[in-house]
């Protein structure tokens, strides 16, 4: 396992392995969510995704538009998915619960 990720608390994640309470995150538990996903290093564009995710999510409790993500941090659209190798990824090492079936689906596409 990476020297940057711990291991986890005791910690509730439900079928999907999606965190139940998004409260529990903290960037430890990012990190550790991050190596389970294949991904040894979270670099400075990974935590400025999680962080843009986590907000968005705290704000309106629904996924956002990957494109406007990007868009937002001056990248183009497929950027999050080059760093998380899909976007359904980033959503899951950002410790946010089941975003829904629909949601799943553009998320895994992207």
């Amino acid at each position: 396992m990476n020297a940057q990720a711990k291991r986890l608390p005791e910690l509730s994640f439900d079928e999907g392995g999606f965190l139940t309470n998004a409260n529990d995150w903290n960037e430890n538990i990012a990190l550790t969510l991050a190596v389970h996903q294949g991904i040894e290093k979270l670099t400075d564009d990974h935590w400025k995704v999680l962080q843009t995710l986590r907000n968005h999510y705290d704000k309106f409790g629904v996924a956002p538009s990957m494109y406007n993500v990007c868009k937002s941090n001056g990248h183009s659209r497929d950027w999050v998915h080059n760093l998380f190798n899909t976007c359904l990824n980033a959503w899951l090492i950002a410790g946010l619960p089941d975003p829904g079936e629909e949601a799943k689906s553009y998320l895994s596409d992207m």
